[in-house]
């Protein structure tokens, strides 16, 4: 498929003075070449893409040093976010979760430093549970906010209870989350009051792991094999020359006014092609017919 001229759409990210561009590129996917994953980001760049996102945990903070070097030189142009909140242990063995402040605090400066800048864009708690110190991990991110080492914070969650409290407790401005046609849970739990709060929704996930596009059909959170097939099934009856499949279930993400973009894990420069190239926005009909396609759930847990 021949992909149509660029023309990137940017939305403004909550009630911050962020513009951010509508298709934005989520680094965990790069590899561990950083040649490789400069040429991918340069490009990005020149498409129009100028949100990235990566965090600590990514390769052991590999990913966040990768970023940095690429984007240095070109850093009033772009929006870089990053995470925290999941440590490594001393064996490298796995990670748990540690929303303290002062670890949170020790992590900024550590991805301020892999970065190379002296301040990040959007910071983020990178999970959350009902039980942590919200208000000590909340105190955490103003204070970075006040010393001007970060602009802005958000949350990266898909639980209601979790994104109630900092919708009530603090300043965030974004909460990023998987959102699909095959994942319309937050329509339910989430959309609406972040929409009604001023804060933007980061929707990663758009494809459902490919399973919207390429992957064969197989069963996906509640949803049986043949409810997958049944959106895969809508989602190539209104693509074809003018979008893609991969076009059409982002366009579908898209549609929500409360996303602010759809932060896409990008490996090669095919997927950023596609990703990045202007296709047509869904109309209702078709809007409709996606939805039509499977019945909607909301979250079993942590509502």
């Amino acid at each position: 498929m021949k992909y149509n001229t660029i023309i990137m759409n940017y939305q403004v990210l909550g009630r911050s003075d962020l513009k951010i561009s509508e298709v934005s590129f989520g680094c965990m996917s790069l590899g561990m070449d950083d040649a490789e994953n400069e040429k991918l980001l340069h490009r990005a760049i020149a498409l129009g893409i100028n949100y990235f996102d990566t965090a600590d945990l990514y390769d052991k903070g590999f990913n966040e040093s990768s970023v940095g070097k690429a984007l240095r030189g070109k850093r009033k142009d772009v929006v870089i976010a990053t995470k925290a909140g999941n440590q490594w242990r001393a064996d490298g063995s796995g990670w748990d979760w540690n929303p303290r402040k002062d670890y949170i605090l020790a992590c900024a400066e550590a991805s301020l430093k892999r970065l190379g800048t002296d301040y990040i864009d959007l910071y983020q708690l990178h999970g959350g549970t009902i039980d942590d110190p919200i208000d000590e991990t909340i105190s955490a991110f103003e204070q970075l906010k006040e010393q001007g080492k970060i602009r802005y914070y958000g949350i990266s969650s898909i639980r209601p209870n979790v994104i109630r409290e900092y919708v009530k407790r603090s300043n965030i401005v974004s909460v990023m989350m998987q959102y699909s046609l095959l994942d319309r849970r937050p329509e339910v739990s989430c959309l609406p009051l972040l929409q009604q709060h001023g804060i933007s929704v980061l929707a990663r996930g758009s494809v459902a792991k490919g399973l919207l596009i390429n992957k064969p059909a197989e069963p996906y959170l509640s949803y049986s094999e043949e409810e997958v097939q049944r959106a895969k099934d809508a989602v190539a009856a209104i693509s074809g020359q003018q979008r893609s499949m991969a076009q059409t279930a982002l366009k579908y993400v898209l549609m929500h006014p409360v996303v602010a973009s759809a932060v896409l894990g990008i490996r090669t420069m095919e997927q950023l092609e596609e990703a990045a190239a202007e296709a047509p926005r869904l109309n209702e009909a078709e809007y409709e017919q996606l939805t039509a396609a499977v019945p909607i759930q909301d979250y079993e847990l942590h509502r």
